[in-house]
């Protein structure tokens, strides 16, 4: 009998499929090379949050450190590859033996060098100051802004504000304050500046508690550069064509709070009839609001403050206002005035921070809710409250929630017509909420 023809065909041969074995021989991994130099390794979290943006590495969020070959330990101020569990490089970040924050990411680049580092300081400066040029520019009415924010500029750890000649440096961690950061900052602020102002001294401010906190020694009184021989660190600084004093050597911050530049001319376009200013320090929003009141007092705790604010006063003899200073407690005065029956159509409330940690939030908002319950109390219908936080660990909406209830137990009215920020000379990283720190509520009180 004959075989049917497809019998008579070669059946392909069926394939066996490979062991897990032979899977694993012919496929390789795709593996990713440890970082050769100092690393650290985060936690999951910290990573996710680097990934989305952030730039800290607090101390509790690594889980190993990595010195150098050639060394025991991480130097202070050392460049580290930030890596997570699986050693997947984040960034290059500098690192400090000592802050809460151990590490500030400086590039998503890993194993970055110092040369590379200092190179990319240079272009990051020139960047930041030709900003500057844009958000603040130098005129007749405005010779005063910052230049260097820190990480909203990309800058780690260093801040610059400018005064009219004098340029005030803050090196605010370990790896930044170091000789050839100091240097590359004096050439390039130097060259930007220089042409502009005809004569220009850069000098070194240190913050005193970061000082401790970071361990820093003390920088050198003496100018990193000055273009006459014997610098004064004293000045005249403008700010919406008003007058004052800067002295180098004294104050708080840098010296002045630029922050609030456009925020002191909002609050004098809704401003009027009599003024309370809580907190002046050196005069700042007072003298604005002596623009448009009749009578304004400036109340601060420091004597040397006021005595600054009444010069700055001299300054400006133009402003119509009658104003006078008062050394006091701002809780204390209020409470007295309230009890007094004191009323006025203006008030400030410019308190320094509350909050310096996460943990103190809570007893902050106890006091803004104190000072704003006071000041509401003594407007008079229809009166401005000028109200303000410079407290990053009180968001937004938790102080905006604090003023609302004062106004709640007041029984007042309370309409807010602007909610501002800090200058924009001061810009904020959207990923970075520490950025945005400084609140400032303009209000009517019915």
């Amino acid at each position: 009998m004959a075989k049917r023809p497809e019998a008579c065909e070669a059946k392909p041969s069926r394939k066996t499929a490979p062991s897990r074995a032979a899977k694993q021989t012919e496929t390789p991994r795709i593996t990713v090379p440890k970082p050769h130099g100092p690393a650290a390794t985060v936690t999951r979290r910290a990573a996710d949050r680097l990934r989305a943006g952030h730039l800290w590495v607090y101390r509790s969020d690594i889980e190993s450190l990595t010195p150098a070959p050639d060394s025991r330990e991480l130097a202070p101020g050392s460049l580290i590859t930030i890596t997570d569990s699986r050693s997947i490089p984040l960034g290059t970040a500098l690192y400090s033996t000592a802050s809460e924050i151990a590490a500030r990411l400086v590039t998503r680049e890993a194993a970055q060098t110092r040369e590379a580092y200092l190179q990319q300081l240079g272009e990051r400066i020139e960047a930041a100051l030709l900003l500057r040029d844009e958000l603040a520019p130098d005129s007749a009415a405005n010779n005063a802004a910052r230049l260097i924010f820190s990480e909203a500029d990309a800058l780690p750890g260093i801040i610059a504000d400018r005064y009219n000649s004098l340029v005030i440096l803050q090196l605010l961690t370990q790896g930044t304050a170091q000789a050839d950061v100091r240097r590359v900052l004096t050439e390039v602020i130097r060259e930007h500046l220089q042409p502009a102002t005809g004569t220009l001294t850069i000098i070194e401010r240190p913050d005193p508690r970061i000082r401790e906190l970071e361990q820093l020694d003390a920088p050198s009184p003496e100018p990193l550069f000055s273009a006459s021989a014997t610098p004064d660190l004293t000045t005249i600084f403008t700010i919406n064509g008003l007058r004052f004093h800067y002295d180098a050597t004294a104050g708080q911050k840098t010296g002045a709070f630029l922050d609030q530049r456009l925020n002191y001319a909002a609050a004098a376009a809704h401003a009027r009839g009599t003024a309370l200013d809580i907190c002046t320090y050196q005069g700042g929003f007072a003298l604005h609001l002596a623009q448009r009141c009749r009578e304004v007092t400036g109340v601060d705790a420091s004597r040397a403050a006021l005595e600054v604010a009444d010069r700055n006063l001299e300054l400006n003899p133009h402003l119509p206002a009658n104003v006078h200073w008062i050394e006091a407690d701002a809780f204390e005065l209020l409470r007295e005035y309230e009890q007094q029956g004191e009323r006025y159509d203006t008030i400030v409330l410019d308190p320094p921070a509350f909050a310096k940690s996460k943990r103190a939030a809570a007893s902050a908002l106890r006091g803004y809710k104190e000072l704003n319950l006071r000041a509401l109390k003594m407007l008079r219908p229809g009166g401005t409250l000028i109200t303000c936080s410079c407290s990053h660990h009180v968001p937004l909406e938790d102080f905006t929630s604090v003023v609302a209830a004062a106004a709640s137990d007041a029984n007042r009215r309370v309409q807010l017509l602007e909610a501002r920020g800090a200058a924009p000379d001061h810009p904020a990283v959207l990923t970075l909420p520490e950025t945005t720190y400084l609140k400032c509520l303009i209000c009517r009180v019915d």
